[in-house]
């Protein structure tokens, strides 16, 4: 087996056998890892690859919404503040902007942080 390949079956099973908490957990951290993939990309000027990997970003971020429980008040809450980051992500991608990203990202490491604790809770209350 080649040693990409051999990753690929792992990547897959990870998420095959995750958790609905971990996945959502995996989604942030991918979303982050593209946010700074397309930061470091307008660093160097590499327009493509910036939009690539902003798109991807967005592409997470709508997995988000489309997913939110409107039983629940919260999940309004979550929509908005989901809608205004594909705003920003939108602009910053015509713009190559890389302090919105920046933003973008500081935001997506507060939701991350804040779903690991809620993570964390959860397992300790059973």
């Amino acid at each position: 087996m080649l040693p990409n390949r051999g990753y690929a079956v792992y990547a897959n099973s990870k998420v095959a056998t995750a958790t609905p908490a971990e996945l959502t957990l995996m989604l942030y951290e991918g979303a982050i890892k593209f946010c700074n993939i397309a930061l470091e990309a307008i660093r160097q000027n590499q327009i493509e690859k910036a939009h690539n990997n902003i798109i991807k970003v967005e592409k997470i971020i709508l997995e988000f919404q489309s997913t939110l429980n409107h039983n629940y008040p919260v999940a309004e809450d979550f929509d908005a503040v989901y809608s205004y980051l594909m705003r920003r992500l939108a602009e910053a991608n015509v713009k190559k902007d890389s302090e919105i990203l920046e933003e973008v990202l500081g935001h997506l490491r507060t939701m991350r942080d804040t779903w690991k604790e809620v993570m964390h809770l959860a397992k300790t209350q059973k």
